[in-house]
């Protein structure tokens, strides 16, 4: 049983057990379901699709007797090594986290269908040589065409934000430019946005649910989860590359915030 990735029909387990710290992507085919979220009151309906990174912060669940929903469960782990080369899905999390629901057109429904079966066919396929890779590949494809129907759906949203929000825009650009390979302490990005550091990290928690802190440290393993899938590169250089004082605290770095120490992840 592939541990990665889990497909259901129900949300009967969401933010519970081994999947509340899964990203959970939800498409409903039927009916409706009402969500307390971070704090806020959300429906999701038929024809809508929903991600989900903080399941935990799912507070109450309410389905109509015909609602009918997949999901797919995806891990931390796998979430960082499926993700395109694209620091959009970060900018799409802190929108997501103010509304994670997203309304699809009919065209954009079908699609989202074909998507959820090629997952699940993929991860029946246990045969297949090359299983992993395909696995990555359809859901790379999936986490794209949400990506896609976000940004239809968000762009005009985006021009009528709180002072809240503006400010973590701007925290996410720092981040998006680079800043994390130099520096991660959340004071220099107060600094920069002239507030304290608390209340940056009040603001990014009571938008995103998270910290500061916690998404400085998600630029930075992502992009060094893609840097150590480049096996030209040497883990020496990633290092350096990162600011790191030295080898042996970059490797407790990548194993506290990845899971795997740098050389497992490679394997």
């Amino acid at each position: 049983m592939n541990k990665d990735l889990i497909i259901c029909d129900s949300l009967d387990d969401i933010g519970k057990g081994e999947v509340s710290i899964y990203l959970a992507h939800i498409l409903c085919l039927d009916g409706h379901c009402d969500i307390r979220f971070n704090g806020k009151d959300f429906r999701i309906s038929r024809q809508d699709c929903c991600i989900i990174r903080a399941t935990q912060l799912i507070e109450a669940l309410d389905a109509s007797e015909d609602f009918r929903v997949k999901v797919i469960y995806a891990s931390p782990v796998f979430i960082e090594k499926s993700t395109p080369n694209t620091n959009y899905g970060m900018r799409g999390s802190l929108s997501l986290s103010q509304n994670p629901v997203m309304p699809l057109s009919e065209e954009e429904f079908n699609r989202c269908c074909l998507d959820f079966e090629a997952v699940e066919s993929r991860l029946a396929d246990t045969g297949h040589r090359f299983y992993e890779e395909t696995l990555f590949s359809v859901m790379r494809t999936l986490i794209l065409d949400f990506f896609d129907f976000h940004i239809r759906i968000n762009a005009p949203r985006e021009k009528h934000s709180s002072p809240g929000v503006h400010i973590m825009g701007k925290f996410i650009s720092m981040l998006e430019r680079g800043d994390y390979r130099r520096i991660r302490a959340v004071s220099h990005y107060a600094s920069g946005l002239c507030i304290t550091p608390k209340h940056l990290s009040e603001i990014s928690r009571s938008i995103t649910g998270f910290s500061a802190g916690w998404w400085i440290n998600r630029f930075t393993t992502l992009d060094i989860s893609r840097q150590l899938r480049d096996r030209s590169q040497n883990i020496c250089e990633i290092a350096e590359r990162f600011n790191f004082t030295s080898l042996s605290y970059f490797s407790r770095y990548v194993s506290r915030h990845i899971g795997q120490s740098p050389s497992d992840y490679r394997k």
